[in-house]
Order: structure tokens, then sequence, then C-alpha cells
């Protein structure tokens, strides 16, 4: 993937090498069609929950505003429904057995966000006031709770076999999940982390729930163990891919695009792959590079940094080539994605989609 530079600085990823560019209405139909067909259904199990947190949880996912009024907020990309339709087809199957599981995904995805905007103090999200900022950490915490115990509920309540298969694929990407999590918080706190941790990490955090996401729809079609654990490589690899562009936007991103602040990343003293390879790349900017993050870890002064002082800190990550390594790792990432899907004897079609799906997480901006 390469990449230009906008303005500010900020990352604009284009098209991979040897893909034409994405065609993004037959994207957006896609990541439509899974949003709605999930939506309501997802709706109806966050009804299932006791006041006020069903409240709290329609403000999260945009349905109300901060009063309680209807609001047409922004409710994410959406990616991970429609990668479960697509799984359901890629079986065989309609795309509508995918919805409980492309439910389910989204819920676990969504208990992790409220979880990390919290754990991380993020004061906004989708270019609004967390959950935690606006109705307290407690129900941040609650809500987060109730959303992974209706993933499993919704599946469970099935009562096939295959709904069996795909609550413990789904468990076991949330354990993941989960540990990719505890990884990031204990990396913070460190001067060094490497390349292989940081992409274990990310693997964890990011690859196991779309890996599921990929998987979860075919195993409810009847797919056999073999056929969804290609598809969780697909969509493993892909969550590398789509992590590394996330990283690349959490210091380069454009605010307005993004929803997060000007150097999200580094103001959260993130190891994220652009700060791990500059650091592992040696020379000047990365022994400069090393000795400002170590200096940074112990001042008790560092949340009132200036933009300067975090431009500073990004210049040197990209003389360092940690942005380029970067760049060039969310491509191979990429490129082992589609090449398993080589491994799946599925329609023409649903391994084209798949494919522009592939394209478009590594050509966004936010």
């Amino acid at each position: 993937m390469s990449v230009s530079t906008g303005t500010r600085g900020e990352t604009v990823p284009t098209a991979p090498p040897g893909h034409p560019a994405v065609d993004t209405a037959d994207v957006s139909a896609l990541l439509e069609r899974g949003r709605t067909l999930s939506t309501p259904v997802l709706r109806a199990a966050v009804d299932r929950l006791a006041s006020p947190m069903d409240t709290v949880a329609a403000y999260h996912f945009g349905w109300i505003d901060a009063q309680g009024n209807p609001a047409d907020g922004d409710g994410g990309k959406a990616v991970r429904p429609a990668l479960a339709l697509l799984s359901a087809e890629a079986a065989g199957a309609a795309p509508e057995v995918g919805i409980p599981g492309a439910v389910a995904v989204e819920l676990v995805h969504n208990f992790s966000l409220l979880h990390d905007d919290l754990m991380d103090g993020d004061e906004q999200r989708r270019h609004r006031d967390t959950v935690w900022k606006v109705h307290g950490p407690a129900q941040a915490i609650l809500v987060g709770d109730a959303l992974f115990a209706l993933a499993n509920e919704l599946l469970l309540e099935l009562g096939t076999v295959e709904a069996g298969r795909a609550t413990r694929r789904l468990t076991t990407a949330t354990r993941k999940l989960i540990d990719g999590q505890a990884q990031d918080i204990s990396y913070e706190h460190r001067e060094r982390v490497t390349v292989e941790e940081c992409l274990e990490m990310e693997g964890n955090k990011t690859g196991a729930l779309l890996a599921c996401a990929v998987s979860i729809g075919a195993v409810l079609g009847g797919a056999d163990d073999r056929t969804a654990d290609k598809l969780e490589e697909y969509g493993y690899h892909l969550g590398l891919a789509f992590q590394a562009v996330d990283d690349l936007l959490g210091i380069w991103g454009d605010p307005e695009s993004t929803g997060k602040q000007t150097w999200s990343d580094l103001r959260q003293r993130k190891k994220s792959l652009p700060v791990v390879a500059a650091l592992a790349a040696g020379g000047p900017a990365s022994e400069r590079l090393g000795e400002l993050l170590a200096a940074d870890a112990k001042s008790s002064d560092f949340d009132s940094f200036s933009e300067e002082e975090f431009a500073a800190r990004a210049a040197l990550i990209d003389e360092a080539g940690g942005r380029e390594w970067t760049s060039q790792e969310a491509r191979r990432q990429h490129a082992v994605a589609i090449a398993a899907l080589d491994e799946v004897d599925m329609p023409a079609r649903v391994r084209d989609q798949l494919v522009a799906l592939a394209d478009f997480v590594v050509v966004r901006k936010r």
C-alpha cells in the first residue's frame, strides 16, 4: 500500500499495487446491506437491557443523542456485519443465515470499544463524546459487559449444533481480544516493545474478531472447520492490515475524518507499529526518538505538551522509517489475506466482494 501526504501530514492510503482502485459504490452497498440487515436485530437485542443500560447503549450506537432524542449518528463502518453475511454466502447459504453471527460480533466489538474508550481516556468517538464521558465510567463498564453477554445469548438461542460451534469461535476470539487489550496497556509502560510483540498484540486485539466475523456466518451456514479456518485466516490477516492502517491514522490521520485528536496515539504513549518499527530501525532519528519517548515516560507534564512537541515526535518516526514500514506491512498483510481465499471453494462473486472489502480496509481514511 502506498501513501500520499495531506496538508498536515496525515496518511492518505491509496490502492494496493496490483489491485484496481476500490469500487466505492460496490463496497458501500455491501456495508449498507450488512448494516440494514443487522440493525433491527441489534436494536431488539439492546432493548432487552435493563434501564438505564438500554439508553446508554442506544447513545453509544448513535441512535439517540445525550439528551435521549432520536439521532442519526455515525454507527461505524459496519465492516464486521458485512463480512459475516458474505461468510454465509461463501458457504453456499443465504446471507440472512449470517445475521445472528453479524449481530453477535458487532455486540462484542462494541463491548470492547466501550471498555477501551474508558481505559484509554478517549473522550471522542465518531465525532461525539464517549459513553464514559457522558454517562460515567460505571455505565460504560456495565453496558460493555451486557453487550458481551447478549452476543452469546443471541447465538445460543438458535439452539443448533452450528450455533454452538459459532459460539465457541466467538468466545475464543473475545478472549484473544481481551488478551490484546491487556498487552496494549502493558506496552504503554515499557520503553521498548519488539515488532513481533506488537504484531502479536494487534493480531489478538483486532485480527481475532475480524477472523471470527468472516467465519461465523459460514459456520452458521453449515461449513466444515477447514473452510471456516481458511476464512478465519483471511480475516486475521485482514485485521492486521486494518490495524496497520489504524496505526498510521492514529498518528497522522485528519481529526475531521477520524473523529479523534491530532496525534492521538502519541498522546496515549501507544507502542503502535510505526513507533515500534521506528525504534527498531536504528540510526540517528531512531535513537533520538528513543531518548524522547524514554523521557516522556517519566515526564510529569506530558499531558500539557504542545502540538509542536507531538509533531516533532511524529517527524522522527517518519524519518526513522516507521511510517513507511507500517505502510508496507499493511500491504503485505493484505496480500496474505487475499491468498487465503484461494483455499476456499466459493462463488466467484463472493470472492470478488471479499477482495473489494479487503481493499477498502487499506484505503480508508478513518
